[in-house]
């Protein structure tokens, strides 16, 4: 079940997307556009990560992420920095069990993506449909192909790209490393 709506949200305004997915077990998140006011739900999102997923995320060793970065991931525009969180309630709160996001590049044609998924909210099918969202705002909004920089080593990413149609390459700056990109529209 997959409701899309748009609902005004008092951080961003009208206009920006909101949805509720069921996932495979039943359990029911909200898809929603990261803030800045997000911070410290970012910041525990990150730290919750196992090394592995947040090795995997950072393409390297990330312990307890910094200010810099936590602004980084919360500091969107939504226009040439997209991103998406994944919450569940958590007493009067929420918290993210995860995220997607891309950033346009500088020929604004592209973008890099990625999601992250909480260690306990894997194998339910929740980094297909954040991904699915994600694909679909930026074919709406004109960007023409996405791609991920992954470890070669991700597995779970691996299937998730060519689930989602991706074409996978090695990176040719890093044997280590895969390359997967998916054309989204026709360059004009």
């Amino acid at each position: 079940m997959n409701k899309s709506i748009t609902l005004p949200t008092p951080d961003i305004g009208p206009g920006h997307p909101r949805w509720t997915d069921t996932l495979r077990d039943h359990s029911q998140v909200t898809i929603r556009p990261i803030t800045a006011g997000d911070a410290e739900r970012e910041r525990a999102f990150i730290e919750g990560l196992s090394p592995a997923a947040r090795r995997f995320r950072f393409l390297g060793q990330l312990g307890v992420p910094g200010d810099a970065l936590v602004h980084q991931l919360t500091d969107v525009d939504q226009v040439h920095h997209v991103a998406f969180a994944a919450v569940v309630p958590m007493g009067d709160d929420e918290r993210f069990v995860g995220t997607c996001r891309y950033s346009i590049s500088r020929d604004e044609a592209g973008g890099e993506c990625a999601v992250t998924v909480d260690d306990e909210w894997q194998n339910k099918g929740l980094g297909t449909i954040l991904m699915k969202h994600l694909i679909g705002i930026a074919r709406e909004r004109g960007v023409t192909r996405l791609y991920s920089v992954d470890s070669a080593g991700n597995r779970a990413m691996k299937d998730l790209a060519f689930h989602l149609g991706f074409h996978t390459r090695p990176d040719p700056a890093d044997a280590s490393q895969l390359i997967h990109e998916l054309e989204l529209q026709t360059r004009a």
